[in-house]
């Protein structure tokens, strides 16, 4: 499998943005370990030309842009097994890398 490429657009700290984050951190790190994956969080506060760019009119709002296919998931990102049967991920052991911007 290529690279796991994972966009979550954010509108500041607020809970649910904080609970997205660990839900998906948690997901990268037990559950995706095996893979090389890469998560960007982009504030769209801080930077609304991404969020006009993608098109992003809620958040929190995941989009996986790689492996294919393309997914954007817009809402609650609170269950682990719900995003990986929604993003088509089979978990697997191993490390993965977390990108912050």
């Amino acid at each position: 499998m290529s690279k796991i490429v994972l966009h979550l657009y954010i509108a500041g700290q607020t809970p649910r943005a904080e609970r997205a984050i660990n839900t998906l951190r948690q997901m990268l790190e037990y559950d995706l370990a095996g893979y090389e994956c890469e998560l960007t969080i982009i504030d769209v506060l801080a930077d609304p030309q991404q969020a006009e760019d993608q098109k992003i009119l809620a958040t929190p709002t995941l989009i996986k842009s790689s492996p294919p296919p393309y997914r954007r998931i817009i809402g609650d990102l609170s269950s682990v097994a719900d995003l990986l049967n929604v993003l088509n991920l089979p978990p697997k052991t191993g490390s993965s890398m977390i990108n912050k911007e």
